[in-house]
């Protein structure tokens, strides 16, 4: 058949577009990922959360948390898990992360069987995120499927931490802002601040919502004044009160529940970044849906969690498998 000269040149753009295609297609993440190479992964992963999270309940909240921050800076790629050196202060040693993010050791744990399972085979990335989701899950969440794949930076900066990580004193405008920087809708970003609703938090984190809001007012005045005063007794305006710790939803800090957003309702959500979600009326609804469909709000968070899984994945050739989570391979 002939084709002429445009012909050809066409046709010749639509193989290297099915070439690029599934390349990419080759790539992506996917469910099942360790299906052949470790069937047992995510059984392994999920044997050492529930262990861990059996003996401490707060170190649940750890792990979902971890998982945002490493998302958050530089991608999904398991750059939370690496350790700072003498030359380099890594991401997990900037004030967003130390000393209030624990569980590391889970992380660890988790690796080192899988190591011995099938070497070299399980990203550090792709743990965090199976334990982020098994960590829902055992607090009363509804699972969702974790698509695999990822590879591992060999980059941690402490520094781009503190820039990519929204602060507690992020006002709706900022959140959004932060969360769209990511590709994160509004409404995605209301889904996941529900992770919320387990876990501590440090005094220090709002306590200038109780004693120094700003000029005008000492306490802020979108803090329902009864919580205010109970934070104020576990919180003491003093240096030893900043290192206190109490629940970021005092009814039930250990389930993985819609109680988050009931908090907001009545102006107790702990930080303004919680609270500040009731400042419009259209994400003062998603509050409210939130707070009414618990099955509505599992199933929300579970796709949120995928599409933030998803952040600067290393896929492919790119990055390394790690052998250990809290080195660069080739400096062990």
């Amino acid at each position: 058949m002939a084709f002429g000269r445009r012909g050809e040149v066409l046709l010749a753009f639509a193989v290297a577009l099915c070439l690029s295609a599934t390349k990419l297609e080759a790539y992506e993440l996917h469910m099942g990922y360790y299906g052949k190479t470790c069937p047992q992964a995510e059984f392994i992963v999920l044997d050492e959360v529930k262990k861990a999270v059996a003996g401490d309940a707060g170190l649940a909240a750890d792990l979902v948390r971890m998982h945002f921050h490493d998302c958050f800076v530089r991608g999904c790629d398991g750059s939370i898990l690496i350790d700072s050196t003498p030359n380099n202060m890594a991401e997990k040693d900037a004030p967003p992360n130390n000393p209030s993010l624990e569980g590391f050791e889970i992380i660890d744990n988790a690796k080192k069987r899988l190591e011995a399972e099938c070497k070299g085979m399980v990203s550090c990335a792709d743990i965090v995120a199976f334990a982020a989701r098994d960590a829902v899950v055992l607090t009363g969440g509804l699972f969702y499927e974790v698509p695999a794949g990822r590879r591992d930076g060999r980059v941690s900066i402490a520094n781009e931490a503190l820039t990519n990580l929204p602060p507690p004193s992020f006002d709706l405008n900022q959140l959004t802002q932060s969360f769209a920087q990511k590709g994160l809708s509004q409404d995605e970003m209301i889904i996941l601040s529900g992770a919320h609703t387990i876990g501590q938090s440090h005094c220090s984190s709002f306590s200038s919502r109780l004693y120094n809001f700003n000029s005008a007012f000492s306490q802020d005045p979108s803090l329902d004044p009864a919580y205010a005063a109970q934070l104020k007794q576990e919180c003491p305006n003093t240096s030893s009160g900043a290192n206190q710790e109490v629940p970021m939803d005092p009814k039930s800090p250990s389930t993985f529940d819609t109680s988050y957003y009931s908090n907001l309702l009545v102006n107790r959500g702990l930080f303004t970044s919680d609270q500040t979600l009731m400042s419009t009326p259209a994400t003062a609804a998603k509050v409210w849906q939130n707070a009414a469909d618990w099955l509505g709000f599992q199933k929300k968070f579970g796709q949120a969690m995928r599409k933030m899984g998803k952040i600067g994945v290393l896929t492919g050739s790119e990055g390394e498998i790690r052998c250990n989570c809290r080195v660069v391979n080739g400096f062990n």
